[in-house]
């Protein structure tokens, strides 16, 4: 079995499209992840270290449950735009596009050769299918929950206690604003 913790199967990666993920970073920040389908027919050049060039695990010993996934941190290389803004990644022919310019970057490899983007590589998370499921492999990083890193914040703190003040309820934190304007499209 991989050794790592099990994110979810390639059959749900497959079925939505992707899937949004959170880690710990290796300065113990927050950061989050994609899992895209990968349907690259074409064996992966390695490094003298093993390495695949594109920074993508193998996926599997051929079999049909270890279909091919990819996991990049959700983030565009030209303005830091998250990929996957919480309703899945945009995916079209193999491609993660950037909501924010277009740019398209190849699901595989991660490489994008177009808009504002082009010539950078999106940056790769190690993962690893196994029998239908997928782990995180990556030692750089430690799996934190499914979804965004909104999806996990709550009041409670990492001790497990309560940071709100005696008084203060769930109520006072909905003021129905967004909380950034940063999606906003004209």
């Amino acid at each position: 079995m991989a050794d790592g913790a099990r994110l979810t199967t390639t059959e749900t990666v497959y079925e939505a499209g992707s899937w949004l993920f959170t880690v710990r970073d290796p300065y113990d920040e927050r950061d989050e992840v994609i899992l895209v389908p990968c349907e690259d027919d074409e064996e992966p050049v390695r490094g003298d270290d093993g390495a695949r060039s594109d920074g993508g695990a193998a996926t599997g010993d051929g079999d049909p449950t270890d279909r091919g996934v990819e996991a990049w941190v959700n983030r565009c290389t030209h303005e830091a735009q998250r990929l996957d803004r919480g309703f899945g990644a945009a995916i079209r022919d193999g491609q993660v596009v950037c909501p924010k310019h277009g740019s398209m970057f190849d699901a595989c490899s991660g490489y994008c050769d177009n808009g504002e983007a082009a010539d950078t590589t999106l940056v790769s998370v190690e993962v690893a299918v196994e029998d239908g499921a997928v782990y995180l492999t990556d030692e750089d990083y430690d799996f934190v929950h499914e979804g965004s890193i909104e999806d996990g914040e709550s009041d409670v703190n990492d001790a497990g206690t309560d940071e709100r003040d005696e008084g203060e309820s769930d109520e006072d934190d909905d003021d129905d604003m967004p909380s950034s304007t940063s999606h906003i499209g004209f």
